[in-house]
């Protein structure tokens, strides 16, 4: 996974958000089939009990959660949205990038709803329409389906250990134990050429003196 060269910061921008706006456009068209085809709280079969239809307007969260204080959501998705933006500026991984990517696709496709659909800015629903009954009570949204895969993903990049700079975490714990190996390798070196050092001028030192003889002649007797 992380045997490739890591991308330009601008490429992976690049790809996050194509990648957002690919799903965000995907969720949207999909809402505005569902607001204008189907029936409000009525089951549509596709799959018999597999797959069904199912339009609703949610004010709150998953099981409809929060319904009455829709503006925390609003906030909550807006702050996401910031993060992952921001992140994107630092992105070098191609997998961090797409799976940014198709996240923010998602949290922007809810947060597309609260802004600007009823009852009004900020407070607005999210229309869901998929249903699955033999797996979840709940009815969601393509955006709910990016922003699901989108955090597994995250999970498993993070469990992986790939960093946001292409590299994975063990390489780079390898390279600063490396780093701190060869710091210790130029210590230790330096500390032995300063011990030379001093054991060459003190031989030199030594080597200098010229040896002297006491011993007094002999005088002459007479």
């Amino acid at each position: 996974m992380s045997g490739r060269r890591p991308l330009r910061r601008s490429a992976a921008g690049a790809i996050v958000a194509i990648l957002a706006a690919v799903v965000l456009a995907a969720d949207q068209f999909v809402k505005h089939l569902t607001v204008e085809n189907l029936p409000l709280h009525e089951v549509v079969p596709v799959l018999g009990e597999f797959l069904q239809l199912y339009f609703i307007r949610n004010s709150g969260a998953a099981f409809s959660l929060g319904s009455g204080v829709t503006w925390i959501f609003t906030i909550a998705l807006s702050v996401v949205a910031v993060i992952i933006i921001w992140k994107a500026f630092n992105l070098r991984s191609r997998w961090w990038a797409v799976v940014l990517g198709v996240l923010l696709g998602g949290v922007l496709g809810n947060l597309t709803d609260r802004l600007f659909r009823e009852p009004g800015f900020g407070n607005g629903h999210v229309v869901d329409m998929i249903s699955m009954p033999w797996m979840m009570p709940a009815i969601f949204n393509v955006a709910d389906i990016f922003i699901v895969t989108g955090m597994i993903s995250v999970a498993l990049l993070v469990v992986l250990g790939l960093r946001f700079d292409g590299t994975r975490e063990r390489d780079h714990q390898h390279a600063v134990v490396e780093t701190d190996e060869d710091a210790e390798a130029v210590a230790i070196a330096a500390e032995e050429s300063e011990r030379d050092v001093v054991t060459t001028n003190a031989a030199d030192d030594g080597a200098g003196v010229a040896p002297t003889d006491e011993t007094p002649s002999p005088s002459s007797g007479r």
